[in-house]
């Protein structure tokens, strides 16, 4: 795939290869349905996921990151990730900083409870973070 400027969320997972169109709106289905108002929007030309702040994304292998794909399937991560209390270890920091993640190569990979439990975990980090803000204003 070539790496193309997406006009939106949705033509960005319409021009997906099947197998990743499939998680991706798998993925999808279940950040919105758990975080219902939630604002999506396209960042690095992949679907985020906002309330406050970033909690989520969606990072299909097929959209490139400079020049080379660097996965296959289909990586969610959580941009506060460091945050989250990871006695499970489902989604991996690895050497980052602040990101944790798991790549999906199919539906059958995911295992929605846990995925569950870190979107709850989000979003109540999301929810102290803006409330501490408030806080200092």
């Amino acid at each position: 795939m070539s790496n193309p400027k997406f006009q939106d969320v949705a033509h960005c997972i319409a021009s997906l290869p099947d197998d990743e169109r499939i998680v991706t709106e798998y993925l999808r289905q279940l950040i919105v349905e758990h975080i219902p108002n939630c604002t999506e929007k396209l960042s690095y030309n992949v679907p985020y996921y906002h309330l406050n702040k970033s909690i989520c994304f969606l990072w299909p292998g097929s959209v490139i990151w400079g020049n080379k794909r660097m996965y296959d399937g289909v990586r969610m991560g959580f941009t506060k990730g460091h945050l989250i209390q990871n006695d499970v270890n489902y989604f991996k920091q690895g050497k980052r900083k602040y990101m944790s993640m798991r790549d999906f190569k199919t539906v059958a990979d995911i295992d929605i409870d846990l995925v569950k439990m870190y979107l709850f975990k989000a979003i109540e980090i999301d929810e102290k973070l803006a409330t501490k803000a408030l806080k200092k204003k």
